[in-house]
């Protein structure tokens, strides 16, 4: 596991998209796993920089970690909106080429089984992930067993709570959410977790430092053999690490 840590959010986000960029370059049709919230947004910003300055996105399949359940894709707190907001507007990537869980779909049940379909015929050259402060992954919270395909999760209180900011209230917050599962994760060949600020800094600590446990979903990330860790100097204020293996 690597561990890189950055006085900025913006040169975070540089990094971490240099090495999307290596995985772009590195085969014909890559396939980038995606997420959504407040931390990856520098990495898309400088994502975008990068296509304008020439790096050719044009043969990229996506596929996005999560989506809220029962929120159609226009709605202004669906995932599907996010990406197209700060990403898929601003970059040629095919439409046909972008999945995300489509969490107004009819049949819930029938959605993941659609979702694993696609993961299986796309293999992920490199998935990016965020951390909750519970330490979830996608949305796969803190429980006795984690699941390993795409399936349908009932948020936790915590979870509802710190989302609650990019609604009118918590009682705004979908219950549910579509979710990638953990072995669909730990498939990809490479992996690049980021977490900013100082509320993510226990989650960190406990996912990279502590042992692997479901109840901190983010430490399954320690069996696998590529992983790399983009940080915020206050997001790895509970760590004590050398910043080169």
């Amino acid at each position: 596991m690597k561990i890189r840590i950055f006085d900025t959010q913006a040169e975070a986000g540089v990094y971490a998209a240099s090495l999307l960029e290596r995985s772009i370059l590195a085969t014909e049709k890559p396939v980038l796993g995606l997420a959504t919230g407040s931390t990856v947004i520098p990495l898309y910003k400088a994502l975008v920089r990068l296509v304008e300055c020439g790096l050719d996105v044009s043969q990229m399949v996506t596929i996005n970690l999560d989506e809220y359940a029962g929120l159609p894709p226009g709605h202004e707190q669906s995932y599907h909106h996010f990406m197209e907001h700060n990403l898929f507007a601003k970059i040629p990537v095919a439409k046909n080429n972008i999945h995300i869980p489509r969490g107004s779909a009819a049949n819930l049940l029938e959605e993941c089984a659609r979702y694993d379909e696609i993961i299986r015929r796309h293999p992920i050259d490199l998935q990016v992930l965020g951390i909750g402060v519970n330490g979830h992954i996608g949305f796969n919270e803190p429980d006795d067993l984690l699941i390993s395909r795409t399936h349908v999760v009932n948020l936790t209180d915590e979870t509802i709570q710190s989302n609650a900011r990019f609604f009118e209230d918590s009682k705004s917050v979908p219950r549910q959410a579509i979710t990638m599962g953990v072995q669909s994760i730990l498939q990809a060949r490479q992996i690049v977790l980021m977490a900013f600020g100082e509320n993510k800094a226990a989650a960190i600590a406990k996912a990279i430092k502590g042992a692997v446990r479901t109840d901190v979903p983010a430490s399954v990330l320690q069996l696998h053999r590529d992983v790399t860790v983009v940080l915020d100097k206050e997001s790895a204020k509970e760590l004590e690490l050398q910043t080169n293996d």
